[in-house]
């Protein structure tokens, strides 16, 4: 059993070396494919923790009159806690609003001057809403048009972040990732026909020493295995190649990338699950040589 295992991996090899021009048109096409497969992982994963942080940059913020009683407000938040699509009810009084505020504008000598000129506290207090889903805030505001005793002291109601960005954001994604998955399709079908061409090639300018060996007995899978080693040989080269040349581009746009995911780094990620993604690699492009071996083996040697 050795000794055929061994026989089929030397063959397997020198079919590689015998073709190498086609070789390393096939390997072109497979580290094109790959790398794109590779790519819409990368986007997925940074596409999807940039729509998780913007859905937890949403929520509902009510402001109250400055004759709202602290009690009253109070109780406007036990209530909406209690609403099933409700997750957390933020209240931020007056005096905790007016030292924020004076946090965030502390090096604007204007604004403090104007602050200091007032005498007073110009802000309102409010409840700050957030929902397990975006779409969970149409129906929260419906909830408190309907409190009819409250309208009284709330001054408005609003949104802090446009929902309407994020259900957009949603759709260039999905469009973008329909892009990806359709290149990768027909990449793979290339990769395929360019595999099984050349294995096909290699079957017909062994055809002599095939037939010489079934003559002889040989058994199927002695005659078979050294084209399925070529096939998956391309493959991990590619795979290899894919992950050597997708390094330094995923260094390179990190640092852009912050700009728009603050709270995930595409660098880090990478190198974290690097040998997730390598194994991603070698099992979709070890799947396309074995599947185009396969298909020209059947094809040519009818077995």
């Amino acid at each position: 059993m050795t000794t055929v295992i061994s026989r089929i991996l030397k063959y397997g090899w020198q079919n590689f070396r015998r073709n190498r021009w086609l070789s390393i048109a096939t390997i072109s096409i497979l580290l094109l494919t790959l790398t794109v497969f590779q790519g819409l992982i990368l986007f997925r994963v940074m596409t999807e923790t940039g729509i998780a942080n913007l859905k937890n940059k949403i929520d509902v913020s009510i402001y109250f009159t400055s004759e709202a009683e602290e009690e009253g407000i109070l109780t406007i938040q036990r209530r909406l806690e209690q609403q099933e699509n409700v997750k957390q009810v933020e209240y931020i009084s007056r005096d905790k609003a007016l030292a924020m505020f004076k946090k965030r504008h502390e090096d604007d000598p204007t604004i403090n001057q104007a602050l200091r000129e007032l005498n007073d506290n110009p802000l309102s207090a409010s409840l700050n809403i957030k929902a397990d889903n975006p779409s969970d805030y149409s129906g929260i505001v419906a909830f408190l048009d309907k409190q009819k005793n409250w309208q009284p002291i709330i001054e408005k109601t609003t949104y802090r972040q446009n929902q309407l960005v994020i259900e957009r954001l949603g759709n260039i994604v999905n469009t973008a990732e329909k892009f990806g998955f359709g290149l990768t399709f027909f990449l793979s079908i290339a990769a395929i026909l360019v595999t099984f061409n050349t294995i096909s090639l290699a079957i017909y300018s062994n055809r002599e020493e095939l037939s010489v060996m079934r003559l002889m007995g040989s058994p199927n899978n002695f005659i078979v295995g050294p084209y399925v080693v070529t096939g998956i040989i391309y493959s991990v080269i590619a795979a290899v190649l894919s992950m050597v040349i997708i390094w330094p581009i995923v260094g390179f746009i990190s640092p852009y990338l912050k700009f728009f995911v603050s709270d995930t780094s595409l660098a880090t990620y990478y190198a974290d699950n690097f040998l997730k993604l390598a194994g991603y690699q070698l099992v979709f492009g070890v799947t396309l040589g074995i599947v185009s071996a396969h298909v020209a083996i059947r094809k040519y040697l009818k077995i």
